[in-house]
């Protein structure tokens, strides 16, 4: 018996960004179920309101939703979001999986002005695109939804010290691990949570910022084992 699994998409996707993991790993006889975030629906809806908070309500209502304690896996800057949902519902929470990212402390950017969009030329100098192929590029820049403002810029107050006691794995994908030590010593904002794990495993998978894309099979078998040890 594994443990249920949540997955929770980083900056511009939604649920769909999950779609190829969540098939192997339904395949492979797991509970999954993947979100998309309030505001990150479509380009057209009205995301002026979303806020940071609201982020972290879909995680926990997700979480919650599942009757036994889950695996919250996150990506990217769901790291934040999906850390300060573990401060509510750590009790729920049977391990976290971070997928290129980390726990972070926000705001992520304090004087961002607006809703944050993808900008391709930024992403292109910015991030480990190996393996990707050019039709997943060209669904993602299709299908990238702006980020609400007040996700980018919103705070929020750690209070449930069990939130460091719950069994979490990094998976350094877009560059390794050595490197995020390095940043959690240099106090990247995004690692900002790490000093405070009591219970973290490192894994080094060298490919993409979006593994769920270029390597599934790897990343899905790596979530599932956790769900099954959980």
């Amino acid at each position: 018996m594994s443990a249920p699994i949540v997955l929770v998409p980083g900056f511009w996707l939604g649920a769909w960004a999950w779609d190829e993991v969540v098939r192997l790993l339904r395949a492979d006889g797991h509970d999954v179920t993947a979100i998309t975030l309030p505001g990150q629906n479509s380009r057209d809806e009205d995301r002026s309101r979303v806020t940071f908070a609201d982020h972290v309500d879909a995680i926990v209502k997700a979480v919650k939703s599942k009757q036994d304690p889950v695996v919250l896996a996150v990506h990217s800057a769901s790291g934040f979001s999906g850390y300060a949902a573990s401060d509510h519902v750590a009790d729920r929470i049977a391990a976290m999986v971070y997928v290129d990212t980390a726990p972070g402390k926000p705001p992520l950017d304090p004087d961002f002005k607006g809703d944050r969009a993808m900008v391709w030329e930024d992403v292109k100098k910015e991030e480990n695109l190996d393996g990707l192929s050019e039709a997943q590029l060209a669904t993602f820049r299709e299908r990238a939804v702006p980020v609400p403002h007040g996700v980018v810029t919103g705070t929020f107050t750690f209070t449930n010290d069990k939130r460091r006691d719950i069994p979490s794995t990094i998976i350094a994908t877009g560059f390794p691990s050595a490197e995020y030590k390095k940043g959690v010593e240099k106090g990247w904002r995004f690692l900002s949570g790490v000093p405070e794990l009591r219970n973290l495993t490192w894994l080094d998978m060298p490919t993409s910022h979006w593994p769920m894309w270029s390597k599934p099979r790897e990343l899905a078998t790596i979530i599932g084992d956790v769900a099954k040890s959980a």
